[in-house]
């Protein structure tokens, strides 16, 4: 078992908590002028409010303390791509670098008649701040503010961690530039330790640090019987149609106790937090007496098994549908795959089952769209046991690890370019902020929570830069003397 983490010198817990707790009513303030702005990074909004976006971040890191603040992009096609905003301020000669991430770019609000309030007026209520973006992740973007802060009110000019933000504005759109812009400014955002701000925390009253995410990959699946549509009384009988061929194919790929049935995906059984049952149920609207699917606990059907659906179809729409034998159909395929399998691996397995289980000799095609990779926190590395530390003090009780069921694609860049990087994926959510739904929202209490413990942390980083740790020792050679 890992050794708990423990500070090598006293650190100020007391006063930075003062520090943060007399700090949140401007915080929670900046916070719902950020949410006032529509940045959506989707070709039909409008692209002014992005650049809006970025500017009011840019304008919130300058005031809490970072030397340099750059509005950059890279091309993205023929555009000029969408705008992130990066903040540094120099380590002291020898010290690490902490980077850290989040977005500033928001989900569309989709009907306005299903929120209780405009998701672009930010209204608290019992506690919770509402609107879109309030989580997901502009929360996760004054986290951070808050946090230099407080560290700032602590240390003043004596801190000698490196610190640079990212704060991204594209990822709800899928950050179609995100490794461009990694290879563009590669060594502007080199460091010794990463935290990314956009997951969640376990429960009311108990934090979480992610340790694990998914894989995924993405395929189309087309099915095929004939050269052309036919009558479906003329020739109905000895050939059966597309769509009734893709099920037959489709439900193969579970076995009868709904567990992935492909052969050649990995799968483990080896989380030990219970998630139960009736919560999970709750968590994700399922219907009564709708059996769960799988085997092992829920957790682990959720982090650490495969999970395959069926994502989206193309057959004739019933609105227009003739009498006729239906020729091909197409499936979506979503694979998520377990923690340390490789997707390429992965997708092969997938690709040979559907060859191999295509039913009545019907043409099958595979088309694999996208994979990405898998990802662990190394639990042995000092940031890791520092930010359990960090969270145990804010919250008052230990921290617990979670899983993701769904994956971070760009965790995979930032582990390929930055390999000696301890990797920390932190959240300020909670299982009811509703991200990318109406009625999205920010429990408060828990939020400022998740800003003291991210300015724990960075105190906490800044010490063991000081004390010949590990940590200092990455530093020797790490970012500082990169530029």
């Amino acid at each position: 078992m890992t050794e708990p983490y423990t500070p090598s010198a006293p650190l100020p817990v007391d006063a930075v908590r003062e520090a943060v707790h007399a700090d949140m009513p401007r915080i929670v303030e900046e916070l719902t002028e950020l949410v006032a702005i529509p940045g959506i990074a989707w070709d039909s909004f409008d692209p002014e409010q992005l650049e809006r976006s970025a500017r009011a971040v840019a304008g919130l890191l300058a005031q809490a303390g970072l030397d340099e603040v750059e509005i950059l992009r890279v091309p993205l096609g023929s555009t000029p791509g969408r705008p992130a905003v990066v903040a540094r301020r120099r380590p002291a000669p020898g010290r690490p670098t902490v980077l850290l991430y989040a977005h500033h770019d928001v989900q569309p609000p989709g009907r306005r008649e299903l929120w209780s309030s405009d998701p672009f007026a930010a209204e608290e209520r019992d506690g919770r701040l509402y609107g879109r973006g309030a989580a997901d992740d502009k929360a996760g973007i004054m986290a951070h503010v808050g946090a230099l802060r407080a560290v700032a009110a602590q240390l003043g000019d004596d801190l000698g961690l490196g610190v640079t933000v990212f704060v991204e504005g594209e990822e709800e759109a899928g950050s179609p530039s995100f490794r461009d812009f990694l290879e563009a400014y590669r060594d502007r955002l080199a460091a010794d330790v990463i935290v990314i701000a956009d997951s969640s925390n376990w429960e009311l009253g108990v934090p979480a640090l992610t340790t694990s995410l998914r894989g995924m990959v993405g395929a189309v699946v087309e099915v095929s019987v004939l050269d052309h549509a036919v009558h479906s009384g003329m020739y109905g009988g000895p050939v059966l149609d597309a769509p009734t061929l893709l099920a037959r194919l489709v439900a193969t790929f579970h076995d009868d106790d709904g567990a992935v049935a492909v052969a050649g995906l990995h799968a483990e059984d080896s989380t030990d937090l219970v998630y139960d049952e009736d919560r999970f149920r709750a968590d994700a609207a399922v219907r009564d007496g709708v059996r769960l699917a799988g085997r092992g606990s829920v957790a682990s059907r959720l982090w650490t098994q495969p999970a395959l659906s069926v994502t989206g179809m193309d057959v004739t729409p019933v609105d227009v549908a003739s009498n006729t034998i239906i020729p091909s159909a197409r499936a979506r395929l979503s694979l998520r795959v377990a923690p340390g399998q490789d997707p390429a691996e992965a997708a092969e397995a997938l690709r040979r089952h559907v060859e191999a289980h295509a039913p009545f000799g019907a043409h099958v095609r595979f088309g694999l769209e996208e994979t990405g990779q898998s990802f662990r926190t190394d639990m042995g590395s000092e940031a890791a046991r520092t930010a359990q530390w960090a969270l145990g003090e804010a919250w008052g009780r230990p921290a617990v690890e979670t899983g993701i069921g769904g994956s971070i694609p760009f965790t995979a860049d930032l582990v390929e370019l930055y390999p000696d990087a301890q990797i920390l994926i932190t959240g300020v959510e909670d299982p009811d902020s509703r991200a990318h739904s109406a009625d999205e929202s920010l429990h408060l209490a828990e939020f400022e929570r998740a800003v003291l413990a991210e300015a724990l942390l960075l105190l906490a980083l800044d010490a063991s830069g000081r004390d010949g740790s590990r940590l200092a020792e990455a530093g020797q050679d790490g970012p500082a003397d990169r530029e």
